[in-house]
């Protein structure tokens, strides 16, 4: 089983890897898609792929080194570290990009969007101090607290992710059969 162990966090991080530069990619259309929306629908359909990679990961990981059979736990496990550790690594290009290059434009592009929101639709109006106060709330935050709450949310959402995705990868191993004509599980 140790063995077994250092194989699931040597490969969960050799997949996270992977797993966290699409995400650092994906995530550098997220503010150039504030001026270009064919590249923000792209961001979304990325992200909707998310899913599919992770199970492709853990298919990949379930048939080349567990021979072919995994159980829940074992794949949820993996599953959780794997994004965990692709976590880690997009935090650092959040960081870099939240500390160096941003200078507020993300927030000033969510502002300027949301008063042309609120000045064509004035059924709206009644919101919008509740969400200027949100956006000033985000303003206060340094690039630390944004990067720790894409973090938090990121292992929030991709440890719930693991569940499905672990029951769609387990399976079980095969029982051979044995003289008598009962099988036998291995």
């Amino acid at each position: 089983m140790t063995e077994n162990r250092a194989y699931m966090q040597k490969f969960a991080m050799h997949f996270g890897t992977y797993m966290g530069v699409f995400w650092i990619l994906k995530f550098a259309l997220f503010p150039l898609g504030f001026k270009i929306p064919f590249l923000m629908i792209l961001f979304f359909c990325l992200t909707m792929a998310v899913p599919f990679m992770g199970y492709f990961y853990v298919k990949s990981y379930r048939e080349k080194i567990c021979g072919g059979s995994i159980s829940f736990s074992h794949a949820c496990i993996f599953t959780i570290f794997m994004y965990l550790f692709a976590s880690l690594l997009a935090s650092v290009a959040h960081y870099v990009y939240f500390a160096f290059i941003d200078n507020g434009y993300v927030i000033e592009t969510y502002t300027a969007m949301l008063n042309q929101l609120f000045d064509t639709n004035p059924v709206m109006g009644a919101d919008k101090e509740l969400f200027m106060e949100a956006l000033d709330e985000l303003r206060a935050m340094n690039p630390i607290n944004i990067t720790l709450q894409l973090l938090s949310s990121d292992v929030m959402f991709c440890s719930i992710l693991a569940i499905p995705t672990a029951l769609f990868v387990m399976k079980r191993a095969k029982s051979k059969p044995i003289e008598n004509g009962n099988e036998m599980p291995s």
